[in-house]
């Protein structure tokens, strides 16, 4: 049995995979631990995290430390449920630089898509707490899921019509909840 990824676990996966890697690379953080990061949870199921480009060494202290500390650690991003957008890597907010990795945020606007194609319970409130939060705008989801619509095409299991009619139903809620004068 894992146990759940708190503040002080993350952050020792962060500082011994640093220390462990031997070479120059970025790690990308997205779903449970974003909203661990960002303060919207208390702890999180798993580390999913993206390498790229791919730290040497990070493959093996993954293994390693997911062991040792006890830690779901998922290869997952994104990319892997919804088409990137062309800057997501620019769009990826700093954490942390510790050793010669890099640790950011997964581009929150793709966060956000992803987690309202798949449309879990926890996802959906991440995304509503990414708004409120204002690390993402109805109008910037909006625009980026324009931009990936195209692409689309290769995720045969997703249907766009329904993803689109999910993100406006969602963001239509959204702003119906809102709190009057903001």
């Amino acid at each position: 049995m894992r146990r759940k990824v708190t503040i002080e676990t993350l952050n020792q996966f962060m500082r011994e995979l640093a220390a462990a890697a031997r070479g120059p690379g970025k790690v990308y953080f997205t779903g449970g631990v974003t909203a661990l990061l960002l303060g919207f949870r208390e702890q999180t199921i798993d580390i999913d995290l993206k390498l790229d480009p791919e730290p040497e060494g990070a493959f093996e202290a993954i293994a390693a430390l997911k062991n040792r500390l006890e830690l779901n650690v998922e290869l997952a991003a994104p990319d892997d449920f919804i088409p990137r957008a062309p800057d997501w890597r620019e769009r990826s907010q700093p954490i942390a630089s510790l050793g010669q990795l890099q640790y950011l945020h997964y581009d929150f606007s793709m966060q956000a898509l992803a987690k309202l194609e798949r449309s879990h319970a926890q996802a959906l409130e991440d995304v509503a707490s990414l708004l409120r939060g204002g690390y993402v705008s109805a109008g910037e989801l909006k625009l980026r899921f324009v931009q990936i619509e195209p692409g689309l095409l290769r995720y045969p299991a997703i249907d766009g019509a329904q993803f689109k009619k999910k993100l406006e139903d969602f963001l239509a809620q959204a702003e119906h909840h809102e709190p009057s004068g903001s």
